[in-house]
């Protein structure tokens, strides 16, 4: 399966940051089996949503990491929204939960998820900690959540 880590940071687009949250994310996808694209965009709404809409086309998973806090030019989950068919709102909500443990900067967190047609888009913090926690609480639901969103009639959930 193909998946893809959009990287949006304007200081790593720069040259003056290294992506280390990109990096830790191919390699968490990677130790999954999942090929892995890698692309960076600065904090430009166009960009973002533009770069979402490209690699929908040929992943079934794109994980975002930066973008999704109170800084003004932090608009990752809206360029997202721009691009979603449907929301999936439990997957951002759990993440969230599950940080606050650790964080209570984890409430400014605003990363959104949902599908393009049938790609899982998941918004996750910009460092780390953040994308190694997110994909943890993702990564029992992941498998079975994109069978479902690709119409695989042969997996065991049934809806009621």
């Amino acid at each position: 399966m193909r998946a893809a880590v959009l990287t949006v940071s304007d200081g790593v687009h720069a040259g003056v940051r290294e992506d280390t949250s990109g990096a830790l994310l191919e390699e968490l996808l990677r130790d999954e089996g999942f090929v892995v694209e890698r692309r960076l965009v600065p904090d430009e709404r166009e960009e973002i949503a533009a770069a979402l809409r490209a690699l929908a086309e040929s992943a079934v998973l794109i994980l975002t990491t930066g973008g999704t806090g109170f800084a003004p030019r932090d608009v990752t989950p809206e360029a997202t929204r721009r691009v979603l068919d449907r929301e999936a709102p439990g997957i951002a909500e759990a993440i969230r939960a599950d940080a606050i443990s650790r964080t209570p900067h984890a409430l400014l967190s605003r990363g959104v998820a949902g599908l393009v047609d049938s790609t899982l888009v998941v918004n996750l913090p910009g460092s780390p900690g953040g994308c190694k926690d997110g994909f943890a609480v993702l990564r029992p639901a992941l498998l079975h959540g994109l069978e479902l969103a690709s119409g695989d009639t042969a997996t065991s959930h049934r809806q009621t």
